[in-house]
């Protein structure tokens, strides 16, 4: 009986993650080496603007326990080199922890001069197209980091417009006035 029992709860896991994998798929894109960072995601086929991409898929927590993951997964960060915080703000009370291997949208890196954007649909975060995007495009998305920490993220991004430090475009100028404010040695 409880070989029964262990092939039913197998069953159901197998299931289970099987969907969660196809959740965080899309037919627009795939994972290739980034030359912003490590691995990236590309597009495979013509993406139209406004186009729904891919969820951004992970497990739905509270802020409190995104606070504390959020710390964690930066204390590995800095010990590894490995930029790989994944946890992205939902609404004021909830967050999405994608650090799951199935969630492909978590490879998706930040460019000061992005072609798409993270749209909260629901309780969903779904990545969408800016502009069209042409195949073999890297997707990139602006990551919003809050300019009081803008010197714990460098940008790697090489656009035009790259502003040497993830911060929200909104915040672009406060930036220009911290980095200004430094001595001229530090610049």
């Amino acid at each position: 009986m409880a070989a029964r029992k262990a092939s039913v709860d197998d069953r159901e896991t197998h299931r289970r993650l099987l969907q969660y994998w196809k959740r965080g798929q899309s037919a627009y894109c795939e994972v290739r080496d980034s030359k912003i960072h490590g691995r990236g995601v590309y597009a495979s086929r013509f993406i139209p603007a406004e186009t729904p991409i891919i969820e951004y898929f992970g497990e739905r927590i509270g802020q409190a326990e995104s606070d504390r993951r959020g710390v964690r997964q930066q204390k590995k960060a800095g010990q590894t080199g490995d930029a790989a915080v994944y946890i992205f703000t939902l609404s004021k009370n909830f967050s999405i922890d994608g650090d799951f291997p199935w969630n492909t949208a978590r490879l998706i890196n930040h460019s000061c001069n992005p072609n798409c954007e993270a749209w909260i649909v629901g309780r969903k975060i779904i990545i969408h197209a800016l502009r069209d995007i042409h195949p073999g495009e890297e997707l990139t998305y602006d990551y919003g980091f809050d300019v009081d920490c803008y010197e714990d993220h460098p940008c790697r991004c090489g656009s035009a417009d790259c502003k040497g430090y993830i911060v929200s475009r909104g915040q672009w100028a406060e930036l220009e006035e911290r980095l200004n404010a430094r001595p001229s040695n530090e610049r």
